[in-house]
């Protein structure tokens, strides 16, 4: 692996599906931490986050869509009006924000995969 940030981000600009997801990981809150025994998870629609940078620092809201082809997340209560008065969502990097309760339904979310 290469240290030189050109092909740090052309390794994430052609990175396939299945690993795009891994790019996509929050950390996790400190009581939700010791519970799961991690410290961050990819994010999943139906998580509820809150926002730690940017404008938007110390909303709360769940995670409404995941996009993995640009690495960003929307979120219900991260929204800016535009000149006609409507309301659209602003796209957030998952490195801003921080999981405070996961949908821990799914077995497979938890699973390491070199745990047996």
């Amino acid at each position: 692996m290469s240290k030189q940030p050109r092909k740090q981000r052309k390794a994430l600009y052609n990175a396939p599906a299945h690993a795009r997801g891994k790019h996509l990981s929050a950390s996790l809150s400190k009581d939700l931490r010791e519970k799961v025994g991690k410290r961050s998870l990819p994010l999943r629609t139906g998580d509820k986050v809150r926002v730690l940078r940017g404008d938007f620092a110390g909303q709360e809201g769940e995670v409404l869509t995941v996009d993995y082809g640009s690495y960003k997340v929307t979120i219900e209560e991260v929204t800016l009006s535009k000149p006609d008065g409507t309301a659209t969502f602003l796209p957030v990097d998952p490195s801003n924000l921080v999981i405070i309760d996961a949908d821990l339904s799914d077995d497979k979310r938890l699973k390491n995969k070199g745990d047996n």
